[in-house]
């Protein structure tokens, strides 16, 4: 597993984050100031609400010290390019989840260690593995942060291959990340069908509790409903690869990643049937609404 955890699986996420910065602008970060309340609510939902609530349903939940840390690891990600998707299809407003995923995915550098070292010093104590914040800041960034900024300048200088590359490079590195994490499942199944169990019932519980806060908060503002789609999306969508790479690599245990494996299953489900049902309220009566705000 040494080779897969230490080299393939962070490559695999290094090529899935050049891919989402193929389809990035200045714009994208721009669009926080052109709609702030906007971005604001999403934002403190993923950064602040999400966190919380993860840490309340941890530490309530019967469930092992390890798979509770894997829920607050599963916490500190950011939003993926799933949620773009799926905001799409929710026809929800895409640029404003885009924005999201692209800023808070840059500060993954700084909740990463401070999110996943709460929940390690709060639930293991003494046992929990030791994650140094410097070399964990340092590979964040290098797996996450120089892959994006790379994919945005191939952007900037060459947009007409960046357009043709974004789709190939992603569906290539989502396929490898998947047969990896699949191999290395199932050569350890023996040590973690137990904990599978376990975590797919808190996780079931912590999606659709953070659908429901978010869709709230965000009615709850007033926000107009694209912006409540995508801003609800975003919270209940986790960049579940960077939770199962800071499982396995930073912390050298898979049991970690379990959390955020499950979740990244159970997301696309709920997540189908919330954009489903959003996208058919968004046609119909009074339904309309940017798609596209701020772009």
């Amino acid at each position: 597993m040494g080779v897969i955890t230490n080299v393939i699986l962070p490559l695999a996420l290094a090529l899935i984050m050049f891919a989402m910065g193929l389809g990035l602008t200045g714009r994208d970060f721009a669009r926080v100031f052109v709609r702030p309340r906007d971005f604001a609510a999403g934002a403190v939902l993923q950064l602040v609400v999400l966190p919380v609530a993860a840490f309340v349903l941890a530490s309530v939940w019967p469930m092992a010290a390890i798979l509770a840390v894997g829920l607050m690891i599963l916490a500190s990600c950011p939003g993926g390019t799933t949620s773009n998707l799926m905001t799409l299809m929710a026809r929800g407003d895409v640029a404003l989840s885009i924005s999201l995923t692209a800023v808070i995915s840059l500060l993954a550098v700084v909740t990463v260690p401070l999110i996943v070292g709460t929940g390690l010093t709060h639930f293991m104590g003494q046992a929990a593995p030791p994650l140094p914040v410097l070399e964990t800041v340092l590979k964040i960034t290098a797996i996450v942060v120089v892959p994006t900024a790379l994919g945005m300048l191939v952007r900037r200088l060459a947009p007409a291959f960046a357009e043709w590359a974004g789709g190939h490079t992603r569906l290539l590195s989502v396929v490898v990340f998947v047969l990896v994490v699949a191999a290395g499942l199932i050569s350890s199944r023996e040590d973690i069908v137990p904990f599978f169990t376990q975590a797919g019932p808190v996780c079931l519980v912590f999606n659709l509790l953070m659908l429901g806060i978010a869709h709230g908060v965000a009615t709850g503002l007033r926000l107009d409903r694209p912006q409540r789609i995508a801003v609800t999306i975003e919270c209940g969508f986790q960049n579940a690869t960077l939770g199962i790479v800071v499982g396995t690599t930073l912390l050298g245990d898979v049991r970690f990643a379990i959390p955020s494996a499950v979740y990244g299953l159970i997301m696309l489900f709920t997540g189908v049937g919330y954009a489903l049902i959003a996208a058919r309220r968004q046609a119909g009566p009074g339904g309309g609404g940017r798609q596209q705000a701020g772009s």
